[in-house]
């Protein structure tokens, strides 16, 4: 059993430039439902909402999945207005407007996110759109010169129900990706952007634990890589606090028996619970109306997606030993608190002489059960020779605020990291 650990969030047992023990905690999270079959009760939920039809927003192979989309079917009963299943990885604002075109079809007035973080986000992106008419030319105009879409003040928003069925935890957050390319809209180059507002949290989310055992093994493990980013990251981020390290904490504790499990075959209907356990946890209070606590694993993950086709469970299971060994060095050197103390009590390491050695180590045997790539050169990512791009686009991204106070990272740092990834 981990022994007890102190709340308080500037308690890491290391040195380092005090953390700020203030902090404001605005949290608006969805009505969460939880358990083996409870989609069944979507009907119920929507009626809770005064929603009346909704739209299932998947990808086409969520909705050509009869073991998957029919619980849907049959638990929002009388309330499904229909299915559109044409979302994709890419997250297209086009498919976002097809979708938004679908809801005025359908008369929708509610809808219901099915699969992964792509449709998570594509919904979440409808629901804006669908708030106040603007053409193609001018949201690509938008996104392009901003790379956010404006979430109108005055309108009211398509309420967005999550079910998801992978385990990067995107279904307890107010912010959503979208992209654009010139084969479907009309810009020059291909781009990307989000968009953020605290109204874009969902009404509702489901873990359905019957639901995520039906997904592939190999989108599971790279989901599940980010999701337990998420726990690693929310303990160190520079905007922690007593509450976010209470979940994060029990949240990697859950997802570190889960996952450990899920790698040596275990796929009974137990496993899935405590990894949904851990899933919840680590995003609670996450995403929050004064920021995330996302930090440089994500960041990392951000700049390889943007630069190169490297599939984001993939970037962070080859990033985040070598970017923790980076920060464990930075803490062991008196400039920063990385709270490895935190992190091996929260992994059941902090008998450890070396916390941060533990830790790695024990992240590392985490990827490792997960069977996910272990070198950059093994993917679909950047040469050598495009680290310095790469490494500039992990230093511009806005996930670098939330690092751990004092930490002033060079290019040339960020080029080591990926060396040693390579």
């Amino acid at each position: 059993m981990n022994a007890p650990v102190s709340s308080d969030p500037s308690d890491g047992g290391d040195d380092g430039p005090d953390r700020d023990t203030a902090f404001r905690f605005e949290y608006h999270p969805a009505t969460i439902r939880f358990g083996a079959g409870c989609v069944a009760d979507l009907e119920d939920e929507l009626e809770r909402l005064g929603l009346e039809r909704a739209l299932v927003v998947c990808g086409s192979t969520v909705g050509d999945t009869p073991v998957v989309i029919d619980p849907v079917r049959r638990g929002l009963g009388d309330r499904l207005a229909g299915v559109f299943d044409e979302t994709t990885p890419k997250k297209r604002l086009s498919t976002a407007l097809d979708g938004v075109a679908r809801v005025k079809a359908e008369d929708a007035d509610a809808l219901v996110a099915l699969g992964g973080g792509s449709s998570l986000d594509v919904a979440t992106v409808m629901s804006v759109l669908a708030a106040r008419d603007r053409s193609a030319a001018v949201l690509a105009e938008e996104l392009e010169e901003t790379g956010t879409i404006d979430v109108p003040d005055e309108a009211e928003l398509l309420p967005v129900v999550t079910v998801p069925t992978t385990l990067a935890g995107a279904d307890l957050s107010q912010v959503a990706g979208v992209t654009a390319s010139p084969d479907s809209s009309p810009v020059e180059a291909e781009i990307g952007g989000g968009i953020s507002d605290p109204r874009l949290m969902p009404e509702a989310a489901f873990y359905d634990p019957e639901l995520a055992a039906t997904t592939p093994d190999s989108v599971l493990a790279g989901s599940a890589m980010n999701g337990f980013d998420k726990g690693v990251e929310t303990l160190y981020a520079a905007n922690a606090t007593t509450i976010t390290d209470a979940t994060a904490r029990h949240g990697l504790e859950k997802l570190e028996d889960g996952l450990r499990a899920f790698g040596e075959g275990d796929r009974d209907v137990g496993t899935f619970e405590t990894i949904l356990e851990g899933v919840v946890l680590v995003q609670y209070g996450v995403s929050r109306p004064e920021g995330t606590t996302l930090s440089i694993v994500h960041a990392f993950g951000h700049a390889l997606s943007r630069t190169a086709d490297v599939q984001q469970g993939a970037a962070h299971a080859v990033v985040v030993p070598h970017a923790l060994e980076y920060l464990f060095e930075r803490e062991a050197a008196g400039e920063i608190d990385a709270r490895s103390g935190l992190l091996a009590n929260a992994l059941g390491v902090d008998e450890a002489a070396d916390h941060g050695a533990a830790v790695v180590e024990a992240v590392t045997e985490v990827r490792d059960a997960l069977e996910l790539p272990a070198k950059l050169r093994n993917v679909d990512g950047p040469q050598p020779e495009e680290f310095r791009t790469v490494a500039e686009d992990v230093l511009g991204d806005r996930f670098m605020e939330n690092a751990p106070p004092g930490l002033e990272p060079t290019v040339e740092e960020i080029e080591g990291i990926l060396e040693a990834a390579w």
